[in-house]
């Protein structure tokens, strides 16, 4: 086949057609980031190319000098940026630039909203790479070579970012990539070698590779001078530099660079670890959560460099999963410098790099907790949930972890998490023991319990746990300094010295006058209810739900079977208030059909208060239209 017959038209895929029409309008307002991107993929191919070259060095093909070269042509309205990376394949070309071949993309299209402004930063979260070019360009062509591969097998892929592109078979001697982009009119400040160099000094001035620019000749024998090219950029790496020497601004454009997103970090950690294992960490926090926070898989975020040469960026070695939204560099000087993946995953190196980031990034939480509440206020609602995974993940780390964790509770109305476990144990009551907790699907659901009517009565705090990861995390952590945690709806409920003997007796002395009606409610919902019994936890409410001390409770019962898994949770407890008027009226019920009747409405409304769902509301509805016809008769 001859390279002419090997030119063919291919169709985007939906999603890529959809993300270039959104990025074409939501960031045509910041639209020289176009240049940071491409400079960006530029920087991560050579980074690809050096450490493939450790082991095979011919990849170089005797240019080992990597660099990024920007050139403009005015009377053709290009502008074009090369670099001597990797390089790409056609199948590379075709699977990374036709398609969306990442996780989250569902994600992603999901969460967009229709505005604008929001949308803007969702792509940017997104990563938007080489697409950005048609913020600027009505026609993008990249010529690519793989080093090592034949230069007859170079590719030549273009498009107007419409509907499809083209894709060619080229000869290319120089391995890497090149990016002609046809400059759309009115995008004249491209074509300005000043434009041009001050934002490549705004926005990539950190990367370590050399950015070159042809140097410009004034005067009127300008342009007889000879064709001379200029770095333009301080190409070294960011992180290797003293903190003294770097500005906020220059780690925030550093922090978009690794991350690809539009806003600035939240917070930053900026460390040399010495010692036998060195190694020197720049890690950030976003400002706020990507839209594929919930992919525990997920594995980019931070960039392995062994003395300043890229390893990998998905590594998970290097950070735990619930600190995945960390994003950043970290460079060591002792792992060997052809290190493999295979090796990574059982260097017990790595295992004291990662040990030693995790320490620095909760001890940035730690710092912003105490110096900056408003900051870690931020960071606690963007990044909260995944945090709380924590004590279920890193042992070592888990009372570290529960000290930063933040809470509703019934001290406060707000509906922002701000009660540690702490600021719950200096307001005890004098003789409390245990931290009290309520599970529940959603806050509202956890404020109005039933089970916190005595604790109401007694003004014993109680915190509101509400979120789905709550349920694992109180089943990874039963203590917290010396303290244990204790639901207001597991068990027998034992309120020890904060319950006095007379209140104890009076329970105990009603018991007698209800054992009929207990039976009686025990035969009637023996399929629903494991046992029944008198409740002190109501002050109010007629009847609850309580699981057995060791039973799964309702709330996890309910997230798994949402989530189509296997869910054996057992009948629960029925717990009825021997003063509410609806039990005292069905002790007295002698019509069995209505005593039927009402004790599963009963404990139909017991089900409804703590947020679950009725496995018949047909019949529950049945039978309340039945009470209520009675009474109106």
């Amino acid at each position: 086949m001859t390279i002419a017959e090997q030119k063919v038209t291919l169709g985007f895929e939906a999603e890529v057609k959809q993300l270039l029409q959104l990025m074409i309008h939501s960031l045509y307002s910041n639209k020289e980031i176009f240049l940071r991107e491409l400079i960006s993929n530029a920087s991560d191919a050579a980074d690809k190319l050096r450490f493939s070259a450790l082991s095979h060095e011919a990849l170089y093909e005797d240019d080992s000098e990597l660099k990024i070269r920007i050139e403009l042509d005015k009377d053709a309205r290009t502008l074009t940026i090369t670099d001597n990376g990797i390089g790409m394949s056609r199948e590379e070309v075709q699977q990374n630039i036709g398609t969306i071949a990442r996780s989250g993309t569902r994600q992603f299209f999901e969460a967009l909203t229709g505005d604008e402004a929001k949308d803007s930063q969702l792509i940017g979260q997104f990563g938007v790479g080489f697409y950005s070019s048609f913020i600027v360009a009505d026609r993008v062509v990249l010529e690519t070579r793989r080093a090592g591969a034949a230069h007859s097998e170079g590719v030549r892929w273009e498009s107007q970012g419409e509907g499809d592109y083209t894709l060619e078979s080229i000869e290319k001697p120089q391995r890497g990539t090149r990016v002609i982009l046809h400059l759309r009119d009115g995008e004249d400040d491209f074509l300005e070698s000043w434009r041009l160099r001050t934002t490549v000094q705004k926005f990539s001035n950190h990367i370590s590779l050399p950015i070159e620019m042809k140097k410009e000749h004034h005067g009127e024998d300008a342009d007889a001078q000879p064709e001379e090219y200029e770095t333009i950029n301080s190409a070294s790496a960011l992180w290797t530099k003293s903190r003294d020497e770097i500005t906020d601004e220059a780690y925030n454009e550093f922090y978009k660079h690794v991350s690809h997103d539009f806003q600035e970090p939240l917070a930053r950690v900026h460390s040399r670890v010495e010692g036998t294992n060195e190694f020197t960490l720049l890690l950030y926090v976003p400002a706020h959560a990507p839209f594929d926070l919930w992919d525990r898989e997920t594995k980019h975020g931070i960039k392995l460099y062994v003395r300043k040469v890229f390893i990998m960026d998905d590594t998970e070695k290097l950070m735990p999963r619930y600190l995945r939204f960390i994003r950043g560099v970290i460079d060591s000087d002792s792992l060997p410098l052809n290190v493999s993946r295979e090796i990574l995953q059982e260097n017990k190196l790595l295992d004291k790099i990662r040990a030693g980031a995790v320490k620095k990034v909760l001890g940035l939480f730690e710092d912003l907790a105490k110096n900056d509440s408003e900051k870690y206020a931020a960071l606690w609602k963007q990044f909260g949930q995944v945090i709380k995974e924590g004590p279920i993940e890193d042992f070592a780390n888990k009372e570290r972890i529960a000290k930063l964790m933040r809470f509703n509770s019934t001290h406060s109305a707000s509906d922002v998490q701000d009660v540690s476990f702490d600021d719950y144990i200096g307001r005890m009551k004098e003789g409390q023991d245990k931290i009290w907790y309520v599970t529940a699907e959603n806050l509202a659901a956890a404020k109005n319990s039933p089970h916190l009517e005595i604790f109401k009565k007694k003004g014993i705090e109680v915190i509101l746990l509400h979120e789905r990861v709550d349920e694992w995390l109180v089943s990874h952590l039963s203590e917290y300094d010396g303290k244990h945690l204790q639901s207001v709806a597991r068990g027998e409920l034992d309120l020890g010295d904060l319950e006095t003997e007379e209140e104890k007796q009076e329970v105990e002395n009603v018991a007698k006058d209800f054992e009929g009606l207990i039976e009686k409610i025990k035969k009637t919902l023996n399929d629903k209810a494991g046992d029944v019994k008198l409740s002190h936890r109501l002050t109010d409410s007629p009847a609850c739900l309580v699981t057995e001390h060791y039973g799964m409770s309702r709330t996890m019962e309910r997230i798994m079977k949402s989530a189509g898994q296997f869910a054996a949770g057992g009948k629960p407890i029925l717990e009825i208030n021997p003063k509410h008027p609806i039990v005292l009226k069905l002790r007295d019920e002698s019509n069995d059909s209505r005593f039927d009747d009402l004790a599963h409405i009963l404990f139909d409304q017991a089900v409804l208060s703590e947020g679950g769902q009725l496995d018949d509301p047909a019949s529950f509805v049945h039978k309340l239209n039945g009470l209520l016809q009675n009474l109106a008769d």
